[in-house]
């Protein structure tokens, strides 16, 4: 050990000596966590690569014919994908612009000084730490088209009841809204993190200089929380393009009251775990990566010229 402490390796431009042990103590560290990086991101995806080129490709005896591209044409021939790519669109679509509207606005209330601001928050963040199905259960109940909380509402106002859960051209209104209310937590979340460490001097200076509450908000709070929306954003589409869970609880594990309502997540777990169809099933995930991945950077690029600082 002595030896490679004194082994230089060159110089940085402060002066001090890099050896050995500049970078050995360093990787012995990373060694474990880059270990499991390339045994659960980076093989797999590279294997999952892999098998959406096999065609024909059995699970059992790992045979297949030969590499190519028809795994990929099979899944945009298959009418449950192409379904499946319009509904995650139209999730991912309402879902994250909605719930990061709603999630600015009240993370600008838990914000300000009020009474009970911690029971407030509590309320808030409650639903991400509260399981899945029963939160699922609750709002089956509130979708109940004959005694439902949110058909009650419609009713103070003289709107007929509507089947939310039985008719299919409701479906996918009544995920959205089920989607919008579990995705509100941890952008809130992030959005009063972000508004917490905003400098208030530079509100205090408006105030002094006769701004009105609004314009603070839209001139001076939002732009300054550019980068966190964005961050937000970009890990809400992420999210939003893998929903699948939220389905179990509502439609009893279908996809939809009448199959109507595949996304790209249950049409891979379907051609997997229900049918064996291991290539297809593969190659819809790379699909959804792609997309995934192409919005994030058109996100990313978008966010570089946001910025008003």
């Amino acid at each position: 050990m002595k030896f490679f402490s004194r082994l230089k390796i060159g110089q940085r431009p402060d002066g001090q000596r890099i050896t050995f042990r500049t970078f050995a103590v360093p990787t012995a560290f990373l060694a474990p966590f880059m270990l499991g990086m390339l045994i659960f991101w980076v093989y797999p995806f590279i294997n999952v690569l892999l098998i959406s080129l096999r065609e024909n490709y059995s699970i059992l005896s790992g045979n297949f014919t030969s590499y190519g591209f028809g795994n990929f044409v099979d899944i945009f021939n298959d009418r449950f994908f192409i379904n499946g790519l319009r509904n995650t669109g139209l999730y991912v679509l309402f879902v994250v612009p909605v719930a990061t509207v709603i999630a600015l606005m009240v993370a600008a209330m838990l914000n300000t000084k009020v009474r009970l601001q911690g029971l407030f928050q509590t309320c808030y963040f409650m639903p991400l730490v509260t399981s899945i199905t029963a939160i699922g259960m609750v709002w089956k109940w509130i979708y109940n088209h004959d005694f439902g909380l949110l058909n009650y509402l419609l009713s103070l106002f003289g709107a007929a009841p509507v089947n939310w859960l039985n008719n299919p051209a409701y479906n996918l209104t009544a995920l959205v809204i089920y989607g919008i209310w579990r995705m509100l937590p941890y952008t809130i979340i992030l959005m009063l993190a972000g508004m917490q460490n905003i400098n208030p001097q530079y509100q205090i200076a408006a105030k002094a200089d006769g701004a009105k509450t609004a314009f603070i908000f839209f001139r001076i709070t939002v732009p300054l929380l550019a980068p966190i929306i964005g961050l937000t954003v970009i890990v809400n589409t992420i999210f939003a393009s893998q929903v699948f869970t939220e389905m179990f609880p509502l439609f009893d594990g279908r996809p939809g009251v009448a199959y109507n309502l595949y996304t790209v997540v249950y049409y891979l777990f379907e051609r997997f775990y229900v049918k064996w169809d291991l290539g297809p099933a593969a190659a819809s995930a790379v699909i959804l990566f792609a997309i995934v991945l192409t919005f994030t950077l058109i996100q990313m690029l978008l966010q570089r010229r946001w910025k008003h600082y």
